[in-house]
Order: C-alpha cells, then sequence, then structure tokens
C-alpha cells in the first residue's frame, strides 16, 4: 500500500495556522525549526545571480491567484523544485493545484487543436 505524502493541497485548519505562524518567524527561528529542510547550494550553482539564495525551506502558506484558495507549498517540494528541476529562486507558487491543471489542460487542448 503506497505511503500517502502531505502535499499542502486541502489543507486543515491546523496546518495552514501552523504555517502562517513559522512563515511570520525570524529567520534565525525558522533556520532551527524541526520542519526546516537546509538547502543544498551545490545544487543551486545554477542560478547565476548575486541575489539571495536560499539556506533552508520551511512550508509556505499562499493564496491561489485565480480562485482564492489557501494551500501549502510544502518545503520537500520547494527543495524539489529549486533543486532538482533546477528552476529560479524568484519563482515561488502561486496557483493551487486544481488551477494549475486545469490551466495546463486548457494549454493541452489549445496545442492539439
Amino acid at each position: 500500500m503506497p505511503i500517502e505524502r502531505n502535499t499542502g493541497r486541502k489543507p486543515t485548519a491546523k496546518e495552514l495556522a501552523e504555517a502562517k505562524r513559522i512563515a511570520a518567524l525570524p529567520k534565525e527561528v525558522q533556520r532551527q525549526h524541526p520542519s526546516a529542510l537546509p538547502a543544498d547550494p551545490s545544487k543551486l550553482d545554477h542560478i547565476n545571480t548575486y541575489g539571495w539564495l536560499p539556506e533552508f525551506y520551511i512550508d509556505k502558506p499562499f493564496r491561489c491567484r485565480d480562485c482564492g484558495k489557501e494551500e501549502i507549498w510544502k518545503a520537500a517540494d520547494q527543495k524539489w523544485y529549486y533543486e532538482k528541476t533546477r528552476a529560479h529562486t524568484d519563482a515561488t507558487a502561486v496557483r493551487c493545484h486544481d488551477c494549475r491543471r486545469a490551466r495546463k489542460a486548457t494549454a493541452q487542448r489549445g496545442r492539439n487543436a
């Protein structure tokens, strides 16, 4: 039986409140929080910038720009996005899972037309 992983979709009020609480803490406290995931600087070398590079990742609550639903962008998903897919650290979650899926389906239909 596959293990279900908490993806941040459809968070409970308690999970959302905790993510907001942690996100509001000072960076020094966030870094020491048990849920913080350390960043691997060697996997961020694709970012050619003089600006900010993450030292760690925490769960980040966000409100979908299309439907207004609140979700959590999990620290593990951020680590994967920035370090594995090599995305730029200026990119952040702005759409919920359902709106992203609908947007991709619309784009796919447009390509197949």
